[in-house]
């Protein structure tokens, strides 16, 4: 049970739709059809309303970081479980048939759980890569890489293995981007498409 539940507790928490639950109470409609159709705070922000979008990019670092809390709490040692499972969550969620989000900012928020110092690492990563490029897929992939390298690099090597594979599960769920990255048509921050 100490191992389920704080999986099922991450997954539980990591599913809760932000993006697509307030932009459907702020009137914008079914946030999958529109834009990139993603769940995410980047496909929020085409609809125009930036502060819905802050509060999803916050909700869904939020979701990350609660998930590890109370399983530090309630089962010491599972951490690393419930951050997995909510990233999980947040990208296969079973409320809309396993079609989610890419993970950035719920990784952000375990990240943040498990060592602030990962998080920071996280954070700066993400925002200097948005700042000089404004393509947010970049930004969030690179940030995704450098959580598992901050943990080997500050000493935290219990987290290392799921930092590892969530990076690799976020840069696989960008691969279109990837894609549009290498053709030179991704999107930057800001545009509609």
């Amino acid at each position: 049970m100490d191992t389920l539940l704080p999986l099922l507790v991450g997954y539980m928490l990591g599913s809760l739709p932000f993006g697509l639950i307030l932009t459907r109470v702020t009137g914008g409609g079914d946030l999958r059809a529109i834009g990139s159709g993603n769940i995410g705070a980047t496909n929020v922000l085409r609809t125009g309303k930036k502060g819905v979008a802050a509060a999803t990019l916050l909700l869904d670092m939020g979701k990350g970081l609660a998930a590890v809390v109370i399983a530090r709490h309630v089962w010491p040692g599972s951490e690393d479980l419930a951050a997995l499972a909510a990233v999980l969550g947040h990208c296969f969620p079973v409320w809309l048939k396993f079609k989610g989000g890419k993970g950035v900012a719920t990784m952000m928020g375990i990240s943040l759980g498990l060592a602030w110092p990962i998080g920071l690492a996280y954070a700066v990563v993400w925002l200097g890569v948005l700042f000089i490029s404004r393509i947010s897929s970049l930004g969030g992939m690179c940030a995704a890489v450098a959580a598992p390298v901050a943990a080997l690099l500050l000493g935290h090597m219990a987290y290392v293995p799921v930092l590892g594979f969530l990076a690799l599960l976020v840069v696989f769920l960008h691969r279109e981007n990837i894609a549009r990255l290498r053709a030179g048509t991704e999107p930057k921050v800001g545009s509609k498409t």
